[in-house]
């Protein structure tokens, strides 16, 4: 099997098992009342949310513009992966991140109209509260900055080859 599959396959299946154990352990144990992790410091707290990251929400049940959406990004995600070489870890770790989480909240989102199990939050900065997430909301966070970097990264390859290519000779053939 190649590399970048069992990359995908060890990180997807630890994702999933995280992120489904811990919602079902917040509709249990948060359904009464609050928890907390750190002395305090980050309060649990369950929610729903029918929208997107940050509660972004089109209408009261926008879960049926989000279904699709998830499903195009899926789409794209997979092309990216197939694209990728088998090399590039930062790139298939990252998608193998973004993936998960997304079908992880596409489960939710699917299963039934309350919305995407959230209950890590919100936690205090200061000025304002961060919202409530959970496992799979990290995981699609994370693999978008690693995705970003990745990107960065290949971006900054392709000037350095830019940069080392011979010049063209002025009135001259092109060199091969």
């Amino acid at each position: 099997m190649r590399p970048k599959y069992l990359i995908f396959a060890g990180i997807f299946p630890v994702i999933m098992a995280l992120d489904l154990i811990t919602k079902r352990w917040a509709l249990e144990a948060l359904a009464v009342e609050r928890g907390e992790l750190a002395g305090g410091l980050i309060p649990l707290t369950l929610a729903f949310n029918k929208g997107a990251a940050f509660g972004i929400r089109l209408g009261e049940d926008s879960r049926w513009f989000f279904v699709p959406v998830t499903l195009v990004a899926l789409l794209l995600l997979a092309m990216l992966f197939r694209q990728a070489h088998d090399r590039d870890f930062l790139r298939i770790v990252s998608i193998s991140l973004v993936v998960s989480g997304a079908i992880g909240n596409l489960y939710d989102r699917v299963r039934w109209s309350r919305g995407v199990v959230d209950f890590i939050g919100p936690i205090d900065l200061g000025l304002w509260d961060f919202p409530i997430f959970n496992v799979a909301d990290m995981s699609i966070t994370c693999g978008a900055v690693l995705l970003a970097i990745s990107f960065w990264f290949e971006e900054q390859d392709e000037r350095a080859r830019a940069a080392a290519a011979p010049a063209p000779v002025p009135g001259g053939e092109p060199s091969a």
